[in-house]
């Protein structure tokens, strides 16, 4: 079904309707940070970010700098995270180094693209829903990576840190260096995107029923048709009763391609980082600002 209006042709994940959106611009942290792009956080009932890159380095835990800053946040807002990465490895990065904080109820952890949603409540972590890939889904997968690896005569880097591929139950994700591969290595690979983008365009061709976004700075993740990053500010709105202009989204990877660009097509205000340290920045003037 298709809904044009005002020229735009808009796509609703939630009643299954393919829709697509006007793509809302991002802002550049630097710009919010030096108050050249103003905004107004006090009408901002949720800030959603992504993890790695954005708040903290490539599959690292928080720092206890963030950790100060977040719990005093989660006083007065709510958060989410919304990241590529798995459940376990969200209770290393986040939940478990938050766990002395007051306010865990404020918290939401949206691992896998947001194909997964976890609460806190009454004392424990809570699932909400999952969106698990059939092992047929994950086979076709599998082999349209082999066949994009053909078609580009493509050469795996001689050394490897682990496995290539992450089954996540709900996403895939292949990790060109490994899924243990050193930061200082991660960040030479692919520093423009564009092995990942020509990968990316490939993989669509033999899988176009599927999400296909890039992660991190080594990463590709494939997820479910429409189960991505927009599909978790959506969720959010609906669990939470909060309207997307409610809400602001921090992410490194808003640029076409990236797995933080799907929540552009929401509307929702976001703010494009360069660093965790950027981030940190955004996430204390946001606290400052609450505070009065």
């Amino acid at each position: 079904m298709h809904l044009i209006s005002n020229g735009i042709t808009c796509n609703c994940i939630l009643t299954n309707c393919l829709i697509f959106m006007k793509i809302k611009p991002t802002l550049r942290a630097a710009d919010v940070l030096n108050g050249s792009t103003p905004m107004d956080f006090s009408k901002k009932k949720i800030i959603v970010a992504d993890l790695d890159d954005t708040l903290t380095e490539s599959k690292q835990p928080l720092t206890s700098d963030l950790i100060r800053i977040l719990d005093i946040l989660l006083k007065y807002r709510m958060f989410a995270v919304i990241t590529g990465g798995s459940l376990t490895r969200m209770q290393e990065q986040v939940m478990s180094v938050m766990a002395g904080s007051r306010h865990l109820s404020n918290l939401i952890i949206l691992p896998a693209c947001a194909t997964k949603y976890y609460k806190f409540e009454n004392g424990k972590w809570t699932k909400v829903y999952e969106e698990d890939l059939t092992e047929e889904e994950k086979k076709r997968i599998y082999v349209a990576f082999e066949s994009m690896f053909s078609e580009l005569n493509y050469k795996h880097p001689q050394k490897i840190y682990g496995d290539l591929f992450e089954d996540k139950g709900s996403q895939i994700t292949f990790s060109a260096l490994g899924q243990k591969s050193p930061l200082e290595a991660k960040k030479g690979w692919d520093s423009d995107n564009k092995r990942r983008l020509e990968m990316k365009n490939i993989l669509a061709k033999y899988i176009p029923e599927f999400e296909i976004n890039l992660g991190g700075n080594t990463s590709i993740d494939v997820t479910k048709k429409g189960i991505n990053k927009a599909y978790g500010i959506r969720k959010l709105e609906e669990k939470l009763g909060i309207r997307v202009d409610e809400m602001v989204f921090i992410g490194d990877k808003l640029m076409k391609g990236g797995n933080d660009y799907p929540v552009r097509t929401t509307g929702v205000d976001s703010i494009q980082v360069s660093d965790p340290e950027e981030g940190k920045l955004i996430l204390k003037l946001i606290v400052e600002r609450l505070r009065g």
